[in-house]
C-alpha cells in the first residue's frame, strides 16, 4: 500500500476509536463469551481497505492482507472466520456510515439524490433455483443497459458529492416509488425539513410526490414528463452526479462482483463496498481534497 491509502487507515482508525464508536455506545465489554481477536475497529478499517484496493475475491484478499498489512494488523483471521466477522458487523457496518456522512460538510447540504441500480446475483437458471436468495431476489430489467438480471436493486440517497445518506435493497419487481417511499419512512429521521431530493421520471407519482412534501417536509425534482408542463427540465448535468457515483461503485469498489449468497452475506459486502466510499469521501474533504469522490489516490 501506498501512503495515501495509509493514511487514510490510520485517520480513520484514530477517529472510530475516538468519536464514532463512543458515539454508537459500541462496546465488548458486556458481551458474553471471549473478545475477537482482531477487534471491531481494525475490522472496519480492513474493510475499507479491502474494497478501496478493488479486491473482490475474500480468499485473494486474505492472501494480499497477510502478505502486505502483517505488520500493521497481526491478528488476522483466515477466510472462513474474516466471512463470519463480516456478516456479523452487518449493523455496525451501516451505522458507521451514517457517522461518517454527519461528519463531513456536505451533509449540511440542501440536495439529495435518489436512484437505483441493478445488483445481479445469479446469470443461470441453475443458480436462480438453487441460490439461498431464492424469493427474496426477483428478475428485473436495465433500461441504461438494455439488459435483464436476477437479484435486486440498490436505492441510494447521497449528497452532490456521493456520500451515502441512505440505502437499501429491494426486489426488482417492487416499483421505484414503492421501495423508495418504504426506505425513506424507515430512515427518516435522516432527511431534514426543506431538503430537495432529486430523481429521475421512475419517481414520477402524485401519491409519492405528496409523501415527500407532507410527511418528510422535502421538495421532489425530477426530469418533465412529456404529457406534462414544463417545471424542472430535462437535469441532465445533475442526474449524471448520481450516475457517477454507481460507476464509482461498480468500478473501482466492484459492486456487481460483491458474491453475496445468503441475504446476510449480500447485505454486508454491499455496506462494506458504501464504507469504504463514505471512508475515502470523508477523508477527502479532511486533506481538502478538490474532487470529494475521486478514490484513485487509495487503489494502489
Amino acid at each position: 500500500m501506498k501512503t495515501d491509502l495509509n493514511t487514510l487507515l490510520t485517520t480513520l482508525y484514530v477517529h472510530l476509536d475516538d468519536r464514532i464508536m463512543p458515539a454508537l455506545g459500541f462496546s465488548r465489554d458486556r458481551h458474553p463469551g471471549r473478545k475477537p481477536v482482531l477487534n471491531d475497529v481494525e475490522l472496519l478499517c480492513l474493510v475499507v481497505a479491502q474494497h478501496l484496493l478493488g479486491i473482490a475475491s475474500d480468499r485473494k484478499w486474505i492472501r494480499y492482507a497477510h502478505s502486505h498489512l502483517g505488520e500493521m494488523f497481526p491478528n488476522l483471521p483466515q477466510q472462513s472466520g474474516w466471512g463470519k466477522r463480516v456478516r456479523q458487523a452487518s449493523g455496525l457496518l451501516s451505522a458507521v456510515i451514517t457517522e461518517l456522512a454527519r461528519d463531513t460538510p456536505s451533509w449540511g447540504e440542501i440536495t439529495r439524490l435518489i436512484d437505483s441500480t441493478p445488483v445481479p446475483c445469479g446469470k443461470s437458471r441453475e443458480t436462480v433455483k438453487r441460490s439461498d436468495l431464492a424469493g427474496h431476489a426477483g428478475y428485473g430489467y436495465c433500461a441504461s443497459h438494455s439488459r435483464f438480471f436476477w437479484g435486486f436493486r440498490l436505492y441510494l440517497i447521497c449528497t452532490p458529492d456521493g456520500m451515502p445518506v441512505i440505502w437499501g435493497l429491494a426486489n426488482p419487481k417492487i416499483g421505484e416509488r414503492e421501495a423508495a417511499q418504504a426506505m425513506l419512512e424507515h430512515d427518516r429521521h435522516l432527511l431534514h425539513p426543506g431538503q430537495v431530493i432529486i430523481g429521475d421520471k421512475g419517481f414520477a407519482g402524485r401519491e409519492f410526490e405528496a409523501f415527500i412534501t407532507n410527511e418528510l417536509g422535502a421538495h421532489l425534482i425530477r426530469p418533465d414528463r412529456k404529457d406534462e408542463k414544463k417545471r424542472f427540465g430535462k437535469l441532465g448535468g445533475i442526474r449524471q452526479w448520481v450516475e457517477s457515483v454507481f460507476d464509482t461503485l461498480k468500478g473501482q469498489l466492484t459492486l456487481e462482483d460483491h458474491g453475496g449468497r445468503t441475504l446476510h452475506g449480500l447485505y454486508s459486502r454491499i455496506a462494506g463496498r458504501l464504507l469504504a466510499l463514505a471512508a475515502g469521501i470523508w477523508h477527502n474533504w479532511l486533506i481538502q481534497a478538490p474532487n470529494k469522490r475521486s478514490l484513485i489516490a487509495y487503489d494502489h
